[in-house]
Formats: C-alpha cells, sequence, structure tokens
C-alpha cells in the first residue's frame, strides 16, 4: 500500500540511503571507475563469470554478453575484432591484440548509468532483434566521450571499434553539458529543481511499500542524491538517435538491486529535474 505525502510535509521522516545535499561528493559515488579499488563482491562475482564458459543464449541480450565480456579477459580477446579499429580526431588507428589493456568499464563502481529519452525506451534493453550496441564512457570534466561499438554476427557479440568524439558531438550533448553542472554546483541544482519534484521510495516504517510525495526546491537540499559527477556510462541500444525535450538517467546497482530513476524535462533551453524514484 503506497503512503501520500502532503505537499506541506518538510519529509523529516523519509530515511534515504544518500541525504543531504552533496552534489559533486565523492565519498560514496567514485568519480571515475578507473581509480576505484576492487570490492570483494564485485572481485568473487568476476571470479565465477570468467571461470564460467559463457552460455550461447548470452548472445540472445546484450546485456548478459556484456556483463560477461566486462568481468572476462579472455571473452574480450575472443569477442574484438583484430586489430581494433580506434577512431578519433578524425584519425584511424588500430589497437592489436598484444597491446590490449582489459576493460572492465563500470564493473568496479558497483553501478551503472543509462541515459533514456523516456520509458518506453527500457523496452530496449529486452530486445532480442537489438544487433548493434554502444557502450559510452562519458568523461563530462574533461568533456569527450569514448564509444565501444558492438555488433551481432551470425549471432555473436563482438566489439568492433572504439570513436572518441568531444562531449558536443553526442547525441545526449545539451543534457550532458547541464548534468554536469546540475552534479557539481550546488546553487545551480537548486535552482534546475522543478517548483514540485514528484518522488516515489521505499518506505523507510515498512520494507514492502511504497511512499509518495512532492519535493519543492526548498526541501530539496535536505534530500538530493549523491549523484556520479565526474565520468558516466550509458548504453545505446541500436542506432543513436537524438532525444526531445525529456531524458532519464537511470542508476542501477550491480549485484544489489538497487535503483534510481531521475527525470529531467527541458523547457526552452532550460533542463529541470521534475521526479526522483527510488
Amino acid at each position: 500500500m503506497k503512503k501520500i505525502l502532503p505537499i506541506s510535509l518538510a519529509f523529516t521522516a523519509i530515511v534515504f540511503s544518500c541525504t543531504g545535499n552533496k552534489a559533486g561528493s565523492q565519498d560514496n559515488v567514485p568519480a571515475d571507475s578507473d581509480s576505484v579499488v576492487d570490492t570483494a563482491a564485485v572481485d568473487t562475482m568476476e571470479m565465477l563469470i570468467s571461470e564460467t564458459p559463457m552460455p550461447k543464449a548470452a548472445d540472445e541480450l546484450f546485456d548478459d554478453f556484456f556483463f560477461n565480456y566486462a568481468a572476462n579477459r579472455k571473452l574480450q580477446l575472443k569477442r574484438t575484432t583484430w586489430p581494433l579499429p580506434s577512431h578519433a580526431g578524425g584519425k584511424t588507428t588500430t589497437i592489436a591484440q598484444n597491446q590490449w589493456k582489459t576493460e572492465h568499464f563500470f564493473m568496479h563502481q558497483g553501478y551503472y548509468t543509462l541515459i533514456l529519452n523516456s520509458e518506453s525506451d527500457m523496452k530496449a534493453v529486452k530486445d532480442t532483434s537489438v544487433n548493434t550496441a554502444r557502450v559510452e564512457k562519458i568523461y563530462l570534466a574533461k568533456h569527450y566521450v569514448k564509444q565501444y561499438v558492438f555488433n551481432r554476427t551470425n549471432g555473436l557479440w563482438m566489439l568492433d571499434s572504439i570513436v572518441t568524439k568531444p562531449l558536443t558531438h553526442s547525441v545526449n550533448a545539451s543534457f550532458l553539458s547541464f548534468y554536469h553542472r546540475f552534479a557539481t554546483d550546488t546553487a545551480f541544482q537548486c535552482r534546475s529543481v522543478s517548483d514540485l519534484v514528484q518522488f516515489s521510495g521505499p518506505d523507510p516504517d515498512d520494507d514492502f511499500s511504497t511512499m509518495e510525495g512532492v519535493l519543492t526546491p526548498e526541501t530539496w537540499p535536505a534530500f538530493a542524491p549523491e549523484l556520479p559527477a565526474s565520468t558516466l556510462y550509458n548504453v545505446i541500444y541500436g542506432h543513436p538517435r537524438k532525444g526531445g525535450n525529456k531524458k532519464l538517467l537511470v542508476i542501477r546497482g550491480i549485484s544489489n538491486g538497487l535503483e534510481m530513476e531521475l527525470t529531467f524535462k527541458r523547457n526552452g533551453k532550460r533542463w529541470l529535474l521534475t521526479r526522483l524514484s527510488e
């Protein structure tokens, strides 16, 4: 049963896993997965994945394949096109197999992010007809994005190329420029919150219920979640397409089942946070 919180309530009874206005804080959310020390849980998961042959069925869905790929060096060497083309700055170079450094992507940080244009885009995650996907490593602070381009040929997913380009050339350029400031500038974040932010999340008094309510710009600072501020990951299922005036940022735990969804809408040139779901 859902509990509806009145607008006037200051939300003092809600207990968040991340509380306080911590835009850009690095206490719990790592800024860059490359610099994060492995956790025991991730190490164990990677060991189990690497020691277990990937089932053929894993090639049906990109996510199933990719989690195996990210945790298994042997599979990376087998499922990468060699020499691997790398496109950057209008030039193309190649990476030989003996030059390859195992890329664990977001595995060591314990969560990953998705940037979607709408709720319906989530269907692509389970779409077995998708034959191309791009895993993006978005360097917000350095203003560029590295795309790992995978294609499924003859039923097998392969990493076929790497594309590095300025953030301004991303299909999500406008939103990413806004989000970087949103995640690092406390004052800007408060100004970028809608007058009424719809909220839904777990009920601290009942593990089996959720509660709903409304946050205002005045109450937002006390409950603003910590957000990744330096590096984001994104997966584009199918061919890239520019979004419209809505973006969903999904932050999803890898092994703990936790998930947070922030909805942003653009009015003219201004993006505003309109919903927070946990």
